[in-house]
């Protein structure tokens, strides 16, 4: 029996709300979003300040299958819509020791040979090892945890040939122990530990299988796309627009309708009452929750109690530098400048809810001809790990703090030497409650909550709600933060509405 068209809603206009909407509405479902915003892309925006242009959100592409997938999928292929181009080195890791290392793109091999270079054969077969085991725990996690619904714990369990499987993930290892273990050369802990804040977490705490991330930056590659990341977003907007989404901007959702345990559809701020047969929800798991739906229902007990014990995820202050070029040193495009203390910086966030005074320092520096409209000027994109902003918290509403701690990160990267005040045009400053404004991301944390604990990916909020109809995509949602993992989220998705509504809508029409 051909399965009936639903009319369907979409909340939030990030690329997993653009995505799954893409994907049903190609599968013949009648989909409209509503954004808040008066842009779509969520996170990920390329965003032109005067004559350049900065990725304020992600600034690389992993796994970029995913997104190929998608486009091939639902229209044209991806590779005639944008210009693809891999990142080479991956990243410049530098360390306050005075040494430093590069990361090779889509080659273990010359990573191996860098990594020989800067501190001896030991060194480099440790980091070899690592990313034997590595692809190990990928193998086993990739198929049931990251590619399908995390339904629950048992059902992830069956999947496994739990005594060799498990031995492989370790759950009852955190990423440190892992590196500890296997790795007595500190640069490289240093190197391991940083894929623990790709989800926004704390790798005392975050799950060992997080090495599987280096893994896949690894084997699969660091990409960047020509004008910036936000074409993608773009591109996705207008492939969902042309298989038929209908999108509705500067159009907040007040709540998310709800009886005898079925959603009805949404209201709108302005009051208006949209109808659905399902809904699905790209916000942050505590919005959806806690304020869509505000009421009190059994059914949502349990999560909205996970909600309230999991760590947020880390925060980021951020800089937006305007530079003169200087090719006799020019930054390869992702540098990271590694602190003495980096358990400081974890302690910092996660225990005292502070700023980091030395923090490690992200810089982007693209060399993308696309992304300047002045052929002297390029952009510097300038990341710390910070506290989520709220009264719970740190409250980054204080201006004349952040023009000081922006300045005290400019002399930290000069102190490594690079040089900035004397190339630079200009300087914009953006806080966690600049991203919480911006994208009504709770505390402005990037990826909704950590992966702190081993239980964290369990109590992530599902794809499909407790509540009949209601599906959730996005960062906060299983399986994750980041564009491959919010890129599958959406597939997910679209598959469990069509697998769940394969006879008729659930509302009368």
């Amino acid at each position: 029996m051909t399965a009936a068209p639903l009319k369907i809603v979409v909340i939030g206009a990030g690329m997993g709300g653009m995505m799954s909407a893409a994907r049903l509405a190609k599968a013949g479902h009648d989909v409209s979003l509503y954004e808040a915003s008066d842009r779509t892309g969520g996170k990920l925006h390329t965003e032109w300040i005067g004559r350049v242009a900065f990725d304020t959100g992600p600034s690389l592409l992993t796994l970029p299958a995913v997104y190929k997938d998608f486009f091939a999928r639902t229209g044209k292929h991806l590779g005639l819509l944008c210009e693809i181009k891999a990142v080479d080195p991956s990243f410049d890791y530098r360390f306050t020791d005075g040494t430093s290392v590069k990361f090779a793109n889509l080659s273990r091999h010359q990573t191996l040979n860098n990594l020989k270079a800067a501190y001896g054969q030991e060194v480099a077969a440790q980091w070899d090892q690592m990313m034997r085991r590595a692809e190990k725990m990928w193998d086993v996690s990739r198929e049931p945890f990251i590619e399908n619904e995390l339904r629950s714990v048992f059902s992830l369990l069956k999947r496994f040939s739990l005594l060799r499987d498990l031995k492989v993930i370790a759950p009852w290892k955190s990423l440190r122990q892992l590196a500890e273990e296997s790795m007595p050369d500190k640069h490289l802990r240093f190197i391991l530990d940083r894929y623990a804040t790709y989800s926004g977490s704390d790798p005392r705490k975050a799950p060992a299988v997080l090495a599987s991330i280096a893994f896949v930056e690894e084997s699969f590659g660091a990409w960047h796309i020509s004008g910036g990341l936000g074409v993608l977003a773009k591109l996705v907007h207008e492939r969902a627009e042309k298989t038929g989404v209908k999108f509705h901007l500067n159009s907040p959702v007040q709540k998310i309708n709800v009886h005898r345990g079925k959603t009805t559809g949404i209201t709108l701020e302005t009051g208006e009452e949209i109808l659905a047969d399902a809904v699905v929800a790209n916000a942050d798991a505590s919005l959806i929750y806690n304020h869509l739906i505000a009421k009190k229902i059994r059914k949502l007990k349990k999560v909205r109690k996970n909600l309230a014990k999991a760590d947020p995820s880390l925060a980021g202050f951020s800089l937006l530098l305007a530079m003169r070029k200087d090719e006799t040193e020019p930054l390869s495009h992702h540098t990271v400048l590694f602190p003495t203390d980096y358990d400081g910086e974890f302690d910092a966030i996660f225990n005292e809810k502070k700023p980091v005074t030395n923090p490690t320092i992200y810089i982007c520096a693209p060399h993308d001809a696309a992304m300047s409209n002045d052929e002297n000027l390029e952009s510097w994109f300038v990341l710390v790990n910070a506290p989520a902003h709220g009264p719970n918290s740190f409250d980054w509403n204080n201006q004349e703090f952040a023009h000081d701690y922006a300045n005290s990160i400019i002399d930290q990267i000069e102190s490594r030497g690079i040089p900035v005040r004397s190339r630079l045009e200009s300087l914009t400053i953006r806080t966690p409650a600049d991203l919480e404004n911006a994208v009504r991301a709770p505390g402005g944390s990037i990826y909704g909550t950590s992966s702190n604990g081993a239980r964290a990916a369990f109590m992530r909020a599902k794809n499909r709600s407790p509540i009949k109809g209601l599906y959730c995509v996005g960062g906060s949602a299983h399986p994750g933060g980041g564009l491959p993992l919010v890129g599958l989220s959406a597939e997910m998705v679209a598959n469990a509405i069509g697998n769940v509504h394969n006879a008729k809508p659930l509302r009368n029409h």
